[in-house]
């Protein structure tokens, strides 16, 4: 997903902070976890056959000063460098929760994982606690494995992947596409959602090989079970191909833009969509 809105909104990797955007770098992360400054977005996923939004990927501002949020790509690196995107994650993870268990009219909410979480034999752990604690199904949460991240680092995918399975969330492997991931690789993953990546996605229409890469991510779907999630979707005709070739869910700035969490929970992704 690109940073505007989709999963590429959560950076990857180790990436160092170009610039500081903090005097005293760890202590503000502490501040930021511990206060109100961190805000959820959503941006609803909609089902390509039968209509309607069952899942929203979660995306993180922050807020500064005079209520200005930042961009991902303005703070995550220093979360990164610093080694607390493990931190950030499971306070993603709890607000989520939180805010299911408070209800919510979307069924399901897509949470990206950061490299650092996903070496962390802790993280589905904590997880688990925090469904249990918040009287809430693993059903709700699906969790986004990058699939950079996935081959840079396969034996702790899937570790993660297991860990997560037991206490009944999804998996999603987003950027799908970017890299060249054997069947052998998805088949040791074994993710529910394949989110092809806007770059094979833009050229639907006018590149025969992103025609026929789709093509063969939906034959392998098919065999296997896995749904396609086609991201970036920023023009009708393209949408109008992707449902004609069967792909089963679409994101993008030509279907919703991000909105406030609690604005989708509150008015629902129909409204959220007409606005």
């Amino acid at each position: 997903m690109n940073m505007a809105g989709t999963s590429g909104d959560r950076m990857r990797g180790d990436a160092r902070p170009q610039f500081a955007i903090w005097k005293d770098a760890g202590e503000r992360i502490n501040q930021v976890l511990a206060g109100d400054e961190l805000a959820l977005y959503c941006q609803p996923i909609v089902a390509l056959h039968g209509g309607g939004f069952p899942m929203a990927e979660v995306l993180v501002r922050l807020r500064e000063e005079e209520k200005k949020l930042l961009s991902p790509g303005s703070f995550l690196p220093v979360f990164e460098h610093y080694g607390r995107m493990p931190d950030l994650d499971r306070w993603v993870v709890r607000s989520v929760i939180g805010h299911i268990a408070r209800g919510s009219r979307v069924p399901r909410f897509a949470i990206n994982v950061s490299k650092q979480s996903l070496a962390d034999a802790e993280f589905p752990k904590d997880v688990a606690r925090e469904l249990v604690s918040g009287g809430v199904s693993g059903t709700t949460l699906v969790f986004e494995i990058d699939e950079a991240d996935s081959l840079a680092r396969p034996d702790a995918a899937i570790k993660f992947v297991r860990g997560i399975r037991a206490v009944g969330c999804r998996l999603a492997l987003d950027g799908f596409g970017r890299s060249s991931t054997s069947v052998a690789a998805l088949r040791t993953l074994q993710v529910d959602f394949l989110k092809v990546d806007g770059s094979i996605v833009r050229r639907l229409l006018t590149d025969p090989k992103a025609d026929a890469k789709l093509r063969a991510f939906l034959k392998f779907g098919q065999a296997t079970g896995v749904e396609l999630v086609a991201e970036m979707v920023e023009d009708q005709d393209i949408l109008v191909r992707l449902k004609a070739l069967g792909v089963a869910y679409a994101q993008g700035y030509g279907i919703c833009q991000p909105h406030p969490i609690e604005l989708l929970s509150r008015q629902g992704a129909a409204r959220a969509r007409a606005g």
